[in-house]
């Protein structure tokens, strides 16, 4: 059954201050866990079902705590997409606006390839990103190129699914 706006304000109101707390040690800024706190709490609001809670404050901290590991990745790839960056000639940096397209690309991309085992994602990203073949990949990882093979459609595979379950 759908969360009805009373028992998530109840939610709300007896563990917000302690999920904001909880956020703002984890983080070490206040800005960004008061932020995390509310998007807890959007999460759950659009949820399709409603579970009763015997733990309200251990399922809180486990949305939560996949929200900071999506905040700390994107920071993450923010610094690395800014240090690429810095690199460019001024005349070849792009507009802000650009920018932004493109990090909003790399984090789609970085949340898609997100679910897949170290070794598909690398054999991937090699025959995606560097252009080798599949033979180069396999000796590259020390692999057979039949999973070199089947690492590449799995990517491929899982890829599909996410962007038509979307």
């Amino acid at each position: 059954m759908p969360c009805s706006e009373s028992t998530l304000g109840t939610l709300y109101s007896d563990h917000h201050g302690w999920l904001n707390g909880w956020l703002r040690s984890t983080l070490g800024n206040a800005a960004d866990a008061a932020d995390l706190a509310q998007d807890t709490f959007v999460r759950l609001l659009n949820r399709s079902e409603w579970l009763e809670l015997q733990a309200p404050r251990a399922f809180l901290r486990t949305v939560a705590r996949g929200l900071v590991i999506d905040h700390w990745r994107r920071e993450e790839l923010e610094r690395a997409y800014l240090e690429a960056l810095a690199h460019l000639p001024p005349q070849q940096t792009p507009s802000p606006e650009s920018r932004e397209l493109v990090f909003e690309l790399l984090e789609g991309i970085a949340r898609m390839l997100d679910g897949l085992k170290p070794k598909v994602r690398r054999a991937f990203l090699l025959a995606q990103c560097e252009g080798l073949t599949h033979k180069q990949i396999a000796a590259q990882m020390d692999i057979s190129v039949r999973s070199v093979e089947r690492y590449v459609a799995d990517a491929l595979y899982h890829c599909y699914l996410l962007r038509y379950q979307s």
